[in-house]
């Protein structure tokens, strides 16, 4: 993602090896693997194909990606009691010890 936009394989401005890049809907590319050398295959879809990221990716999205899951609330509720105990407590250690034990195989990684 550039600037906000999507690219698709029309803003590659150099292919020196030649490689062919076919753009497939996201549900379609678990089931294409056995037919491709590489495939870029979101999270959701991969597990769901029964796929194990933490085994079977060759690169995983570190903890600083866009796509990263965030706890957002309406500017006026940040300062909310509620609103920083459940930051408080999705960003505490048992959270993320929660994450890397139990959900890494499912491709979820802690972003914090």
């Amino acid at each position: 993602m550039k600037d906000g936009v999507n690219l698709t394989a029309r803003d590659i401005l150099e292919n020196p090896k030649n490689l062919k890049i076919i753009e497939l809907e996201a549900p379609q590319l678990p089931r294409t693997l056995s037919d491709t050398t590489i495939s870029v295959i979101n999270m959701n879809f991969a597990v769901d194909a029964g796929l194990d990221p933490s085994k079977d990716a060759l690169a995983l999205e570190d903890k600083d990606s866009p796509y990263a899951v965030v706890l957002a609330c309406r500017g006026e509720d940040k300062d909310k009691p509620q609103i920083k105990a459940l930051a408080a407590a999705l960003n505490s250690p048992e959270v993320k010890k929660f994450i890397t034990e139990e959900l890494a195989s499912k491709g979820v990684l802690p972003a914090f």
